[in-house]
């Protein structure tokens, strides 16, 4: 790995291949003080996807192609504990460091525990995380992804909030004019993931076709610390 020294910071941006990070890449490539000048994504060993919404490997590729980005993968063994997984990205975040990276972006919004953990674990490295749409209105946000000319599609939904056929459903106006009351814009808590394939970033649209709609179930520790399940609809896309 090698990287073009320049008086900007250089960073690499924990890629999810959604919305969420699509604008938080727009957002430091327009900076004057750093850029990313890196794609990281975590993806299942097992099945070459996506970990956290089985997206296909060579859609993933073809996006940061179309965005002009190396992309680096770590795999990861499902159901993974939290402990291995620190482990593996602590070796992503020293290998960074050792490569003149001490820089990471990423696209979360809320979530306090996440944040502090991502910044805990990269301060052992030298790795300062940068959050730029952190505690922004997500209505106003989403709002301003489909008014920009973005464009993403529903790949993952929490079963409990939607039906089957809010899968396959593209982000626009209608789309944000009918969200269910209570689910937020971004699905910041979890409700739903996106893959965004097209908008003032990419230098040429991503295409795809429509696949199967399963539902998958999976262990689930709920706030009372309680086992169960928790189910989600996936919308299979492919080239």
């Amino acid at each position: 790995m090698g990287f073009e020294t320049t008086d900007m910071k250089n960073a690499f941006l924990n890629w999810s291949s959604g919305k969420d990070a699509a604008m938080a890449l727009e957002i430091v490539q327009k900076s004057t003080s750093m850029k990313v000048v890196e794609l990281f994504t975590t993806i299942s060993k097992a099945h070459q996807r996506v970990s956290m919404h089985g997206l296909r490997l060579d859609l993933l590729q073809a996006q940061a192609n179309a965005l002009g980005l190396p992309l680096k993968l770590l795999q990861l063994e499902d159901q993974i504990n939290l402990k291995n997984y620190g482990d593996a990205i602590s070796k992503v975040l020293d290998s960074y460091k050792s490569n003149g990276i001490s820089d990471s972006v990423f696209g979360d919004i809320f979530l306090e525990d996440l944040r502090a953990y991502r910044e805990e674990q990269s301060a052992r490295y030298g790795v300062k995380c940068h959050f730029p749409l952190w505690q922004k209105d997500t209505k106003t946000l989403i709002r301003s992804f489909v008014e920009k000319g973005y464009e993403a599609i529903i790949i993952a939904a929490d079963a409990d909030l939607f039906d089957a056929n809010f899968v396959g459903s593209c982000i626009d106006k209608n789309w944000l004019d009918h969200l269910p009351r209570g689910v937020d814009p971004c699905g910041e808590h979890g409700e739903f993931h996106t893959f965004c394939f097209n908008g003032p970033l990419f230098s040429k649209k991503v295409g795809f076709h429509l696949g199967e709609k399963v539902k998958r179930s999976y262990p689930f520790v709920d706030k009372d610390k309680n086992r169960t399940e928790k189910s989600f609809w996936f919308m299979d896309l492919y080239i």
